[in-house]
């Protein structure tokens, strides 16, 4: 049953076609990724089947008593209101508040966000997405259209909202660049080329294959018309006398032929690699620290880095990833140690966003000024660049980014994000470096850039750090992972994404199995009588009867936040002795609060491992 039909549309921007004489629709249940070049229009159609922007031509239509959510791009705010009063303002009945408020608490410790009241307007950019996308999950729907939702998700994140959206029985479009997140998720890809919704029944491999075979038999279609139109040719060149309806029909058969559009070839960025001579002194972190406003983001890490180096950088939001890229672009000093950079590196730094204004550019040449033309803005960086297949002029370089004659004389305002973001990348290569820093490259660029951008690093020589929370990108292109922990230790993992994800997953099994031994070692011993008996009480009732009671499930959605607070109170504890270490009294104070308040970390663990495994019983339990 379709749901959602967009029929025989069209829509331009000034004299840009977007879409031209195409349909899509979308049936229940069906899962659906848009894909497309950076500039094709796939916020445009989604806002087009939202309703939010019309048509110049064709029609919506929508199944009866629909219900639609919506996540851009770019979240807006327009009302004060805390984080948790902006996931319940939808709240009618106040028999839901509680359940409610349990749901919107858990979805939103699950996208990284516990302060619930915080203001909304203090947010970062990647905090306001996180909550636009939790309300968006918290309430239901007949279809859901998301919009890079997996923006701003590191990847734990990004594997619960795979399953999270799996489990759903509604209909969802989305445009992501996520590739994984594409396999898992969707059971149908519509990729927008030439103005047109081609659609594939299969998920992204699925898809790739189809496209692969599709292509091929295009070209071999024109092969047969080209010979065709040869041999016709031939027979008209020889003189055909129209008058007998043998002939005639063969004139017509020529012509008809001549008048067939070719198959549409899909122009594809092309990347040669190019830098600049490596030599011995490449780059070194010397004990380097990295603070921001009286937080330590990390400490004392010590790495140097080596020709054909294939660097990942992960760790939780506002972990200090992009810090840590600045401290190596030479962009920030950091707080302690020393960074040492070679005579001969030559950095290229792709940032993670566009800079607004002038002033927040590190270089002149970087500032894409909206009335700059495309063509200038190239040539600000260099005129000409030599590359494997020799010296490519700007103008050159700019065919190659799919920018045509006609688009490099065209403004920088014209622009989409996308295309600004291409643009950016080829303006970051242009400068030749010999050392590649990537902070978030998958934010922006669209999935077949990404792969030429791959293939681009396959053949570079230098060396390569990227920050991202893709974890395709990942696999595919690093060789070693830097994962910046909350206590502020840089850890290295060899391999890609995946090997970091099961030797960290091992490693946080083996913690907590000696957390819980050591734990039931401690019960007997350091918790009064009084609390043994009544947490064994406890332990026998549910043995009959595994349901948390209504004190239990309360005191289960807030403990592990209460974990983390006492946690942090206790890394800033610490801080507080480093700095006071030759002030005896104050010392003496900090020592005795740390000890109370490692006391009651203690106890809100073994507290957290009960709760745990009864909830763990509990579905178990209802499951069987």
């Amino acid at each position: 049953m379709n749901i959602l039909t967009l029929d025989q549309i069209e829509k331009s921007y000034g004299a840009r076609p977007l879409f031209q004489d195409t349909s899509f629709y979308l049936q229940q249940g069906q899962k659906v990724g848009i894909i497309g070049r950076n500039g094709c229009g796939k916020t445009t159609l989604l806002r087009m089947l939202c309703g939010i922007e019309g048509m110049d031509k064709g029609k919506r239509v929508l199944a009866n008593h629909l219900v639609l959510r919506y996540l851009p791009q770019e979240p807006v705010f327009t009302r004060e209101q805390t984080v948790l009063s902006y996931m319940l303002e939808e709240q009618e009945q106040a028999d839901q508040v509680w359940d409610l408020q349990a749901k919107a608490k858990s979805i939103l410790l699950e996208l990284g966000l516990t302060n619930w009241q915080q203001q909304v307007t203090c947010l970062s950019g990647g905090q306001r997405k996180r909550l636009a996308l939790a309300r968006l999950l918290l309430w239901p729907a007949d279809l859901y259209i998301l919009d890079e939702p997996t923006n701003h998700l590191d990847g734990r994140m990004s594997q619960w909202l795979e399953q999270f959206l799996k489990n759903k029985k509604a209909a969802i479009v989305m445009v992501t660049h996520d590739r994984y997140f594409l396999e898992r998720v969707a059971n149908g890809i519509v990729e927008i080329s030439g103005g047109k919704c081609n659609r594939y029944n299969t998920n992204y491999s699925g898809y790739l294959k189809e496209a692969a075979d599709r292509m091929l038999v295009e070209q071999a279609s024109q092969r047969k018309r080209q010979a065709i139109l040869k041999t016709e040719l031939a027979w008209m060149m020889r003189g055909a006398k129209a008058r007998s309806t043998k002939q005639k029909a063969r004139i017509e058969r020529f012509e008809s032929l001549s008048k067939l559009e070719k198959p549409q070839e899909t122009q594809n960025v092309q990347l040669s690699s190019m830098a600049t001579r490596m030599g011995k002194t490449t780059i070194e972190l010397q004990e380097v620290s990295a603070s921001f406003a009286d937080r330590i983001l990390f400490h004392d890490f010590s790495t140097i880095f080596l020709k054909g180096d294939r660097i990942g950088i992960i760790g939780d939001n506002g972990s200090g990833k992009s810090t840590l890229l600045k401290l190596l672009a030479g962009i920030l000093a950091p707080t302690t140690g020393n960074v040492v950079i070679g005579q001969t590196m030559r950095i290229g730094y792709y940032a993670q966003e566009i800079p607004q204004t002038k002033s927040q550019c590190q270089r002149e040449r970087d500032w894409m000024d909206p009335d700059l033309r495309v063509i200038d803005y190239i040539r600000n960086t260099a005129e000409v660049i030599v590359t494997a297949q020799g010296e490519m002029t700007a103008s050159t370089m700019l065919e190659r980014f799919l920018f045509s004659g006609q688009e490099q004389y065209a403004k920088l305002s014209k622009l989409s994000g996308g295309e600004k973001r291409r643009l950016q990348l080829l303006q970051v290569l242009m400068q030749a470096p010999n050392v590649l820093l990537l902070d978030e490259p998958t934010n922006d660029l669209d999935i077949e850039t990404l792969a030429i951008l791959e293939d681009y690093l396959d053949h570079f020589e230098g060396i390569v750090i990227i920050v991202s929370h893709d974890r395709f990108l990942l696999d595919r292109n690093v060789n070693r992972i830097f994962c910046i922990e909350p206590s502020g230790l840089i850890r290295q993992y060899e391999g890609g994404y995946s090997d970091y994800l099961q030797k960290a997953q091992s490693f946080a099994k083996q913690s907590k199995e000696n957390a819980s031994q050591l734990a039931s070692e401690k019960k007997n011993e350091s918790l009064p009588k009084q609390n043994q008996k009544q947490w064994r009480n406890e332990e026998q009732k549910h043995e009959k009867k595994l349901k948390f009671t209504f004190a239990q499930q309360k005191e289960y959605e807030s403990i592990e936040e209460e974990i983390a607070q006492l946690e942090q109170n206790l890394q800033q504890l610490d801080q507080d002795i480093a700095t006071h270490a030759t002030d005896f009294v104050t010392l003496s104070d900090l020592s005795r609060q740390k000890q109370e308040m490692q006391e009651q970390f203690d106890q809100k663990m073994e507290r957290w491992i009960f709760l745990e495994d009864l909830h763990t019983k509990i579905i178990e339990q209802n499951s069987q």
